[in-house]
Formats: structure tokens, C-alpha cells, sequence
């Protein structure tokens, strides 16, 4: 059968599946810009919107295997409803009390916003795992992954310039209000759908609950160690680019064209590498595309002005979609069967973990160092990781395992 982007949206209940929980992981793309401009209207302070804005991060990010492991456990309908009843509400509170000035003390806000991250679904993890059971060939899925990766890099894109256009109407308290009407319309639509109601949990056994997150975590320790050194190199990037306009005289809207090149780049590679039909496995392609992106970071060090790095943020972001799409099949292949959302979730938490220590370090070198150097030495970290990663890769569990016996119906969330 062929493999191709539009067999897998021709595969049964996929397409209005993929679109409901497109729909609700917009309102992630939109709720984290609309909480900081709101809050730093009504505060006046970029000291507070950053603190509440490092609580609703911090706990969205490092609470979503916890999250995902309530899906694994229960199933995405009785884990994801609550779930996306409170985090909505809370998204309700939040824009109540960022409405207008002194609607609430900073103290409530933040904790208020540090509640809604903790109770932020995993529609993410989620989508993916239900790929695994809607694709059950092992090619189908690779493209189902990459199309997935490319749609949420777009979504990523598409949020902050619907906030753009609604701030320009609206306050920004609007853009979190209309975060809760997405993520309620996209889970609704992602729980009713006729693959994920069939979904039943996998129940471990006793040898299995056995060094509960220890036990997913090894089980998916390469993919992981991957995401986290990918995130590294993006996030240290993203501050970088912004020193590097601001050092040859462009300023800071100088950055959008590499940072913008860099999300094209990554579009363009996560599609190819879902259209190609690799003879090399999942497990050797990982750590190559992770020091891919390394090496072209690497030699933006040397980029002599904007178009030069323009260049080379295009060709480092050519490897960034194809080591994701990567990473979460070689996670998926690899997890236990009742923590298959959960090993996604800590994928996606290396990522995040990684953007965040790549900005905090490059913040700092970036006050020691030329910002080229700074480029040279986040590319070298990347290397280094992409190099430990081929260092512990097996042909044990390297291409998706397929999932039944060709109904795509799935067996977990």
C-alpha cells in the first residue's frame, strides 16, 4: 500500500482525529504570549509577568509526564475531560483577573497561572500515541509522526500572529479567554472521535509498576538525551540570533529572518523526512540528525552578516522536525505498553527543559564571550550530545513497532 501524506489522512477517523487536536494545541501556541502582554499591562512590570510566566511554564512543562501518566493509566476520556475542564476554568480565572489593573494581586495571579500549567492537557503526547494505533504500519507512521511535527511547528507560528491580531481589537486577556474556547473545542472533539473511544489502558503487571518512572525513563533514556540537546541548541539560538542582528547594527527585528528561516528549514526537513523511505534505522538516523543540527550551529559561528546566518538557520533548521519526528518513534517503539503517552510526554519535557537551560546558558555566555563563539560552543554541546547518544544506541527496538493486526483501532491512549 502506498505510504504516502495523503494515504494517512485517508486512514480511518484520522483526519477529523488530527484536526480536533490540532485545534486544541493552538490554544498553547496562543494562551502563553496573551498571559504575558496581559499581565505586564495590568502590572506594569515585566518583573511580574516573567514570574508568573516562569510558573505557568514550569509546571505545564514538568508536570506533563504526570499528566500523561493519568491518560496511560485511565485512558484519554476519563483522564482528559477533567483535565481539560480545569485547565479551561483556571484559563477563565486568569482572564478575570488580568482583565484590568489591580483585578487581582500578583501573588494570586501567579498562582492562579502556576494551577492552569499544571493542569495543561497533553493533547500532544496524546495525538501521537493515538498515531501509533490509527497508522499501524511502521511507514504509515513515520509519516503520521511527520506530519504531526510539521502541523505543530506551524501552530507555533500561527499563535503569537493571532495574538498579534487580536490585541489590536481586544485586550489581551481576550487571547487566554479564547485559549479555553480552543483547547475545550479540540479536546471535545479529540475524545468523541470514534478511535480514541475505543481506547482501553494497558494494565501493567506487578513486575511492571516495578520502578514506576525509572522504569519508562530508561526505557526511553536515547530519545530523550536527543530532544534534550535539540532543545538545547533552540533555545540557545533564539537569544543568539537576537544578539548577533543586534551586534551588526539591524536591532532586534533584525532576528526575524533567521529565526524565521529556521522554522522553514525545520518544515521542509520534517516533510522530506517523511516522504523518503530510509534504508538506515530510526535508532542510526537519530544521533546523525542530531549532530547535524549541532554542526550547523556550529558553523553559524563563522557567519559573517544577517543572509549568512539566514543560510545557515535554514540548514540547521532542516535537521530540527526530522530529529523530533525521530526521537518520539524511537520513544513510542521503545515504552513499556502502558506508559506509551507518558514516554512522548518526556520527549516533549526534554525539549522544553533543554530550550530553557540553552537560553539561561547562552544569556550568560553572550555577557563573556562574541556572540559567534557563543554559536561555536552551542553547536559543540549539541555534537557532544548527538556523539553520547550513537555511543549508547542498540538495533534493539530502533523502527516503531507495529501496532495490531492492521485495524486501526487503538489499544491505549
Amino acid at each position: 500500500m502506498p505510504a504516502s501524506y495523503a494515504h494517512v489522512l485517508r486512514l480511518p477517523h484520522a483526519r477529523t482525529t488530527f484536526a480536533a487536536a490540532l485545534l486544541g494545541r493552538l490554544s498553547y501556541g496562543i494562551v502563553p504570549l496573551s498571559l504575558m502582554l496581559a499581565v505586564t499591562r495590568t502590572s506594569g512590570s515585566y518583573t511580574v509577568a516573567g514570574a508568573v510566566m516562569a510558573l505557568f511554564s514550569a509546571t505545564s512543562v514538568f508536570l506533563s509526564p504526570a499528566r500523561a501518566a493519568l491518560i496511560d493509566r485511565h485512558g484519554p476520556r476519563r483522564a482528559l475531560v477533567p483535565m481539560t475542564a480545569a485547565y479551561a476554568g483556571l484559563l477563565g480565572l486568569l482572564t478575570a483577573a488580568v482583565w484590568r489593573p489591580g483585578a487581582a494581586p500578583p501573588l494570586v495571579v501567579g498562582a492562579v497561572a502556576a494551577a492552569a500549567g499544571a493542569c495543561t492537557p497533553p493533547l500532544g503526547p496524546a495525538m501521537r500515541a493515538v498515531w501509533g494505533r490509527i497508522a499501524p504500519d511502521p511507514e504509515l507512521l513515520r509519516r503520521a509522526y511527520s506530519l504531526d511535527a510539521v502541523a505543530e511547528e506551524l501552530l507555533f507560528v500561527t499563535g503569537p500572529l493571532l495574538v498579534g491580531l487580536l490585541v489590536a481589537l481586544a485586550p489581551p486577556a481576550v487571547g487566554i479567554a479564547a485559549g479555553a474556547v480552543l483547547i475545550t473545542a479540540g479536546a471535545t472533539g479529540f475524545v468523541l472521535s470514534p478511535v480514541v473511544r475505543s481506547v482501553r489502558p494497558e494494565r501493567a503487571g506487578a513486575k511492571e509498576h516495578e520502578g514506576g518512572r525509572g522504569r519508562v525513563l530508561r526505557a526511553v533514556r536515547r530519545p530523550v538525551l536527543a530532544a534534550l540537546g535539540v532543545g538545547l541548541a533552540l533555545g540557545a539560538v533564539d537569544l543568539l540570533v537576537v544578539a548577533f542582528a543586534e551586534g551588526h547594527g539591524s536591532g532586534g527585528g533584525g532576528a526575524a529572518w533567521p529565526l524565521a528561516a529556521l522554522s522553514a528549514g525545520s518544515a521542509v526537513g520534517g516533510l522530506l523526512n517523511g516522504a523518503v523511505s530510509w534504508r538506515t534505522s530510526a535508532g542510526v538516523r537519530l544521533p546523525l540528525l542530531t549532530a547535524g543540527l549541532g554542526l550547523a550551529v556550529l558553523l553559524a559561528g563563522l557567519a559573517t552578516g544577517l543572509g549568512t546566518l539566514t543560510a545557515v538557520m535554514a540548514a540547521a533548521g532542516f535537521f530540527v522536525a526530522p530529529a523530533l519526528t525521530t526521537a518520539y518513534l524511537l520513544a513510542d517503539a521503545a515504552a513499556p505498553a502502558d506508559a506509551r503517552v507518558r514516554a512522548g510526554a518526556w520527549v516533549n519535557t526534554a525539549v522544553n527543559a533543554g530550550s530553557t537551560a540553552g537560553t539561561a546558558g547562552a544569556g550568560v555566555l553572550a555577557g563573556l564571550l562574541p556572540t559567534g563563539w557563543c554559536l561555536a560552543a552551542t553547536g559543540a554541546a549539541t555534537l557532544l550530545v548527538a556523539g553520547t547518544v550513537a555511543r549508547g544506541a542498540t538495533r534493539r527496538g530502533d523502527a516503531p513497532r507495529p501496532v495490531g493486526d492492521g485495524v486501526p483501532v487503538p489499544k491505549t491512549s
